[in-house]
Parts: C-alpha cells; sequence; structure tokens
C-alpha cells in the first residue's frame, strides 16, 4: 500500500507540474479548465492538510472548505516560471489559510491577538519537544525553544480552551453519572461574606487578653448566656455586659484605624 500511494503521489506531481506548465501559458476558459483540472487533482492533499486541524473545536466541514478554498488560492497564484514543485507552494498555503481562519473566527472566547498567534506555534512546539524528551515540556522549556516570552506561552496554554469550551449543560458520557457540568459545580459558600471579617479579626483577636478573648469565645461562638460567662469567668452578669462592650468598642476602633 505504502509503494502503490509513492506511485500515486509522484503521478500527482508530474500530472500537476504538466498542467500548470500548460496553464500558464493558456488564457481565458482554457486556463480556467486547466486550472480547475489541478484542484480536482490535488483535493486529497488538501484534504490531507485539513485533517491535523480536525477536532479543534471548529465543524470539520468548515475546516475542509477553508482547505479547498486555499487550493484555489494556491493554483491561481503558482508561478511555474519560480519553481515547478507545487506542492512545496500549496501546503504551506494551505495551513496559512486554516490557522488564519481559526485566528479570526474560532474562537469562543477571543484572547489577544498576539495569544492568537503564537498558540499554533506553541502546540507544534508541544508536539516536537515531547518526541524529543519523552514527556510533556515545561511552559518554560516551549518558551526557550520558540524564542518567545515565557509570559505569553503561559498565556496561549491557558487559552487553549477558547476554541472548544465544555458546555455547562453537556450531559456526561455514557457509563458516569447523569449530571452535567454545572451540577458538579460549588454551590454559594454561606461563610465567604464573613471570611474578610475573619482575616482582618484574626490579629485583632490576638492582641486581646487571654481572658477578653474567653469572653468573646464564650458569648459569639458558643452562645453562652452573660450570666453563664460570669459563672466561668468569675465577674458578675452586669460586669460580663460592660466589660463586652468595652471589648467589642476596642475592635472597633482597631478595624477603623
Amino acid at each position: 500500500m505504502g509503494s502503490s500511494r509513492t506511485v500515486s503521489d509522484a503521478r500527482r506531481r508530474v500530472e500537476t507540474a504538466v498542467l500548470l506548465a500548460r496553464a500558464s501559458t493558456a488564457t481565458g476558459d482554457q486556463r480556467a479548465r486547466l486550472e480547475d483540472e489541478v484542484i480536482r487533482l490535488n483535493m486529497q492533499v488538501a484534504s490531507e492538510v485539513a485533517r491535523r486541524y480536525h477536532g479543534r473545536g471548529i465543524p470539520s466541514e468548515d475546516i475542509d472548505q477553508v482547505a479547498y478554498l486555499g487550493l484555489v488560492k494556491a493554483v491561481r497564484g503558482f508561478d511555474p516560471a519560480v519553481g515547478d514543485d507545487f506542492l512545496s507552494y500549496a501546503v504551506p498555503t494551505l495551513r496559512g489559510e486554516i490557522r488564519r481562519y481559526f485566528r479570526d473566527s474560532g474562537w469562543a472566547v477571543r484572547p489577544p491577538r498576539s495569544v492568537q498567534e503564537v498558540q499554533a506555534r506553541v502546540v507544534q512546539a508541544e508536539a516536537v519537544l515531547t518526541q524529543r524528551l519523552g514527556r510533556a515540556p515545561r511552559p518554560a522549556e516551549i518558551a526557550a525553544h520558540l524564542d518567545a516570552p515565557l509570559s505569553l506561552v503561559v498565556d496561549a496554554l491557558s487559552a487553549t480552551g477558547c476554541f472548544s469550551p465544555v458546555s455547562l449543560d453537556a450531559p456526561r458520557p455514557d457509563g458516569e453519572a447523569a449530571e452535567s457540568p454545572i451540577d458538579r459545580m460549588g454551590d454559594h459558600d454561606p461563610a465567604f461574606a464573613s471570611a474578610e471579617a475573619r482575616v482582618a479579626l484574626a490579629p485583632l483577636m490576638a492582641s486581646l487578653s487571654a481572658r477578653d478573648r474567653r469572653i468573646i469565645e464564650l458569648r459569639f461562638f458558643e452562645n453562652r448566656t452573660q450570666a453563664q460567662i460570669g459563672a466561668e469567668v468569675g465577674v458578675s452578669q452586669e460586669q460580663v455586659s460592660r466589660l463586652l462592650t468595652g471589648i467589642l468598642r476596642r475592635l472597633r476602633a482597631s478595624l477603623a484605624a
């Protein structure tokens, strides 16, 4: 099969070169017919280039169409006088058209242009370095390979899901629990509102005397009555009330300061 494929590719190259040479000296409808024949002859090449970009969040049919349009552009822009190897000119043209389509139309969430442009290079570098290192490359290694700023590489890696974000309502794969991603997201945390107050009060509580800190703990954490607090710390209920008022006044003043 490999030998047959090689023969087929070689024949395509020869026939393409002949047709393009004839087209370069033709005009009008005759030139158009010859170019159409070159396009039909090389559609398999366009399909193979497009296949490399399938599964990245854009419908495969759209990528194929962009590749075919790139093939038309390559056929009409090729000059046999410059070189006779059409594929060496066409393949980069096809890749450029597909990448441009991704850059302009493929982002569900659009990052900065600099990130868009470097992401394709990052993907290629990951493949090369993975094979060379025998493991997934680190961002710093990718940056060194591309001679690009580390921060830009990190942003490009973070933007990988922008092509095909996961739907929050998408069902789980077969065999897993029948729930969507949104069902596994965290709910409102009732302690969130008090988190900032806890952080702010922690050093102030540490500055209180052991007795004052114990009074606060008994009143606001253990919900003891003033009589119960007085019995534990050895003061009257009236004194507990005055002590609490003084402690809270000092805490408020410290927070305001």
